[in-house]
């Protein structure tokens, strides 16, 4: 038997391509619907930040204004009341650790032959800084000035100023010697203080 198609347009799988439109429809349908949720999902996600955010400034707000209330209700006199007794607590706490063995064996070590200590006075200066003062009898300007060059080579003492300078009856040199003073700590040098020590500087005297 002789089979022949003698049609003159062929015949295409009609089935075929409409599952796989079919199939490609579900797709896109599919990839619509995840694209919505998503979108739907952010828009969420942002009123939800939205809210957040106009509640933390509406609490930033309301902790300012507590803030502003609460100063307004402190006494300025009063709080420097208090600042001056912790202040006056830190300094008497100093004092008394404040070593007389380390301050005379400074001492010791760097006052020369013709210099003596007639006096003696630590105290705590308002910035906190440590502040020795000395009455010093000296020969000469010289040898004051190696005293107190001295003095700061030890790395306990900085800004080593005199404040006052006469001469006595008896042909010396009395000074008023102030310095930074900072106790060395065991096995460690002592830092160097910020704070200036005194009003006047060597360089008045030369």
């Amino acid at each position: 038997m002789l089979r022949t198609n003698l049609s003159t347009r062929p015949f295409y799988n009609i089935r075929a391509v409409q599952a796989a439109l079919g199939a490609c429809t579900a797709l896109v349908i599919l990839f619509t619907l995840y694209n919505g949720i998503t979108v739907l999902r952010l828009f969420g996600m942002q009123r939800s930040l939205g809210a957040r955010a106009v509640q933390a400034q509406n609490e930033a707000a309301r902790l300012r204004a507590d803030a502003a209330s609460v100063r307004a209700k402190v006494d300025a006199r009063e709080l420097e009341t208090v600042s001056a007794a912790a202040r006056e607590a830190k300094a008497i706490i100093e004092m008394r650790a404040f070593s007389w063995t380390d301050l005379l064996t400074e001492f010791e070590r760097t006052l020369p032959e013709n210099v003596r200590i007639t006096a003696v006075q630590p105290r705590i200066d308002r910035d906190g800084t440590f502040i020795v003062g000395m009455r010093v009898e000296a020969r000469d300007v010289a040898d004051l000035e190696r005293f107190l060059d001295d003095l700061e080579r030890t790395g306990a003492f900085h800004n080593v100023l005199t404040t006052d300078e006469q001469a006595t009856d008896d042909g010396l040199l009395e000074a008023l010697v102030e310095g930074a003073y900072v106790q060395p700590q065991p096995g460690g040098a002592a830092e160097k203080p910020v704070a200036a020590a005194g009003p006047s500087g060597r360089a008045a005297r030369e």
